[in-house]
């Protein structure tokens, strides 16, 4: 497949779990890629692996200066932008009552301002150079489904939502299409870290329908989906990709989460 044949996508989080499916599904698929992630060694090895269609940059998402840098170095790599997938992202858990605003706000800026960086910047470029575009953000199954421990990183996956349907109002007449994937539980090195504690597999297998987690291609496949042409007139949507678990609701996880904290 060539879907993204003369394409140049930036992806954030690109090294690891999804963001790196994705980076991988893009370059088979014809594309360029323009790496941000937080960890420089991480982006320079991938680069490496990859080759000439892959470059990259270390980049704080939460910081404008930053991201706006990492939006001109792809475009003096690659000569222009055309997909941007913001899927840099985690969880500091907690409970509310329990929850200082720290944490609070480390959840909504990894989370929500990266999402809204990301788009704003994008739509920037696609505006600027008069030229349609492409914007897909990773969302989570908790934009929708409450957890335990889970008040900051739900709620502000639940903005990235709301973030994704306004910038498509806003911008659909431009030509520009924004779009979410939600994830359920996702087989990831960010996610092995509570699925190995006792009994936390077993309860969200048992919630899932579908019998498993999701592999990281398998989230990719629906992004690339919203990225390419063949979603030329999807917008605004926010796809679940769980397994059928946003039918059963989430299992109470609360005793593992206290032994995170």
């Amino acid at each position: 497949m060539a879907r993204f044949s003369g394409k140049v996508a930036i992806v954030t989080g690109g090294v690891s779990g999804i963001g790196a499916a994705i980076t991988r599904r893009l370059v088979d698929e014809g594309a360029r890629v323009f790496l941000a992630d937080i960890n420089a060694a991480a982006v320079t090895a991938m680069s490496a692996e990859l080759g000439a269609a892959v470059d990259g940059r270390a980049t704080d998402i939460t910081n404008e200066a930053d991201m706006t840098a990492l939006f001109e170095a792809a475009t003096a790599a690659f000569g222009g932008i055309d997909i941007v997938f913001n899927v840099a992202g985690g969880s500091r858990p907690g409970a509310i009552v329990d929850m200082d605003l720290a944490a609070w706000d480390w959840n909504t800026r990894l989370n929500l301002y990266g999402a809204f960086l990301g788009t704003k910047l994008g739509a920037q470029h696609f505006l600027a150079a008069q030229k349609p575009g492409s914007i897909v953000n990773i969302a989570s199954l908790n934009s929708q489904v409450p957890m335990h421990g889970g008040a900051g990183y739900s709620t502000a996956k639940a903005g990235v939502v709301m973030l994704t349907r306004n910038a498509a109002l806003e911008l659909a007449g431009a030509g520009i299409r924004v779009n979410a994937v939600s994830p359920g539980l996702v087989s990831t090195p960010l996610t092995g870290g509570l699925t190995q504690l006792p009994g936390v597999l077993d309860a969200y297998l048992e919630r899932i329908p579908a019998g498993r987690p999701a592999e990281p291609e398998e989230i990719a496949g629906v992004a690339l989906f919203l990225g390419s042409d063949d979603a030329s007139y999807v917008n605004g949507e926010n796809i679940l990709v769980d397994g059928a678990w946003n039918t059963t609701g989430y299992p109470d996880l609360r005793a593992a989460l206290a032994g995170l904290q």
